[in-house]
């Protein structure tokens, strides 16, 4: 088939509308309407019971600790919660769901019409919250074959321990115009969502996934034009690499001349490309009614004021408050107040020490650590002060920081006190002149090409002369202490330190 004639000036004419459904599972004991466990990971349809099978004569009873963990949410988001809201049953025929229909809320959710302010390349972006609303997850089916997908799948397994997880779905408005946004954006809500501890957001689990509605207009037009819908996007990385594919897809389609169909894609993560799945359902098509088994939630001003009180301090308040006391840098803020775990941990690393020191082993040489060794900040056996106590022997001059990174990975799998590992494995920093003196001398003698071309004014090369003294010394002499007592041996100077 021949590709459509682009017209690349009227492409560029368009603008990309993106608005995004974010699904979270909520960290409660047990489902949203029965008494099984809702944790993940348990065998295939062992946690499931009469009321989450949709067996007859069951009846659903709201988990409480959801509707809190979701007001919650509201609030954070700058939403208004509802005096009164209320279930209703969504129907449809999906394997997924035992019952044939879904408890969710419909035209009366929780909370209504907040914002969430986004920072991108630097600038603020506001992003409207149209609801946040509750419901109960699907199960899970698994489509064996060679895709992995239903089409073309020798057979289906559907397990249902999953469904029946509380469950709520945060939706913006159509704020969001570029893949780096939509990211941005996602980012700060899962950051938002682990600082309120209301779900562990975990993508690679399924307990925090996107569906991304794109559309495109041309520049400088109110109306939205035909909307496609990118469905269980569960990661960052295809978020970002779906959303921009779609862009552009839709931008050729009607720079071409051709025309769009409002339906629902699937993300080809290997593949890197959008594919039709079926066409974009409509409220209609659910058969929305209010849930019979089940009364209105009603929200009083003081349960309200009470769920309020209850909020910490949120992300955005938590890196101006970071950069206030510490002077790091916007990127150093953000990535430490990404993760609250991360962030208590460095504070009590920094604690009367550079911070800019201690976010650099926190950022850098910690986290290498804890990828090499399969570990999580949860489960990190080097404690802050224990680190802390590292960090001190490299600002005293007692270790290299060479030397250092290797303490550092010896202490994950000993558990040993920095000081402990240096003294057993001889790492002490050399800062003696007159035990550097005669390496320094006989790598000057073995370099004369590089002397000469220092005392003619390349002052580059000196590193290269410093590097062959660390590499004699097996990284432990003082960097300082052989940069000086380089320059001056080159200088024929007396090469001790005046």
């Amino acid at each position: 088939m021949t590709s459509p004639v682009v017209d690349e000036t009227a492409a560029r004419h368009y603008e990309t509308v993106i608005g995004i459904e974010t699904h979270c599972e909520l960290a409660t004991a047990t489902k949203m309407f029965c008494a099984c466990p809702a944790a993940f990971g348990a065998e295939p349809n062992t946690r499931v019971c009469p009321v989450c099978l949709g067996e007859p004569g069951s009846l659903p009873v709201v988990n409480g600790r959801a509707i809190e963990f979701a007001a919650r949410i509201g609030l954070a988001l700058n939403c208004r919660i509802a005096e009164r809201s209320q279930f209703h049953r969504k129907n449809y025929f999906y394997p997924d769901m035992p019952k044939n229909y879904q408890i969710s809320q419909y035209d009366e959710p929780l909370c209504l019409g907040g914002h969430l302010d986004v920072e991108v390349d630097g600038e603020l972006r506001r992003v409207g919250i149209t609801r946040v609303h509750l419901e109960e997850d699907t199960g899970k089916s698994l489509h064996v074959g060679a895709t992995g997908r239903i089409h073309g799948a020798d057979y289906s397994l559907v397990d249902y321990n999953r469904a029946g997880i509380p469950l709520v779905e945060i939706v913006s408005e159509p704020d969001l115009r570029s893949a780096d946004e939509a990211r941005a954006y996602a980012e700060e809500l899962r950051a938002v969502l682990l600082a309120l501890g209301v779900s562990d957001a975990k993508l690679e689990e399924g307990s925090m996934r996107f569906d991304v509605n794109i559309s495109l207009r041309p520049v400088g037009h109110a109306a939205l034009g035909t909307k496609v819908e990118l469905k269980n996007l569960n990661s960052l990385r295809s978020l970002h690499r779906a959303v921009g594919y779609e862009a552009e897809r839709q931008r050729r389609v009607l720079a071409g001349g051709g025309k769009l169909t409002q339906e629902t894609r699937h993300w080809d993560e290997g593949r890197g490309r959008t594919e039709p799945m079926r066409s974009k359902e409509f409220a209609t098509d659910y058969r929305y009614f209010p849930e019979p088994d089940l009364v209105a939630i009603q929200a009083t001003p003081v349960w309200v004021e009470r769920i309020r009180a209850t909020l910490p301090e949120l992300p955005a308040e938590r890196r101006h408050r970071l950069a206030e006391a510490t002077g790091l840098g916007a990127r150093e803020v953000g990535w430490l107040a990404r993760d609250p775990e991360v962030l208590a941990y460095f504070t009590e690393v920094a604690a009367g020490r550079d911070p800019r020191v201690v976010a650099g082993w926190v950022m850098g040489e910690l986290q290498r650590d804890l990828r090499e060794f399969d570990r999580t900040m949860a489960d990190n056996p080097v404690k802050p002060e224990r680190l802390g106590e590292l960090l001190d022997l490299l600002a005293a001059g007692t270790v290299s920081a060479t030397a250092a990174k290797d303490v550092l990975a010896e202490m994950f799998t000993t558990g040993a006190r920095a000081a402990t590992i240096v003294e057993r494995k001889g790492l002490a920093q050399i800062s003696d002149t007159g035990r550097l003196e005669s390496v320094v001398a006989s790598v000057v003698a073995a370099n004369p090409d590089l002397a000469g071309k220092f005392r003619g004014g390349k002052q580059g090369v000196l590193g290269a002369l410093v590097g062959q003294v660390m590499r004699e010394t097996k990284g432990r002499a003082n960097p300082k202490l052989v940069t000086e007592l380089l320059r001056r041996a080159i200088a024929g100077e007396d090469a001790r330190p005046r």
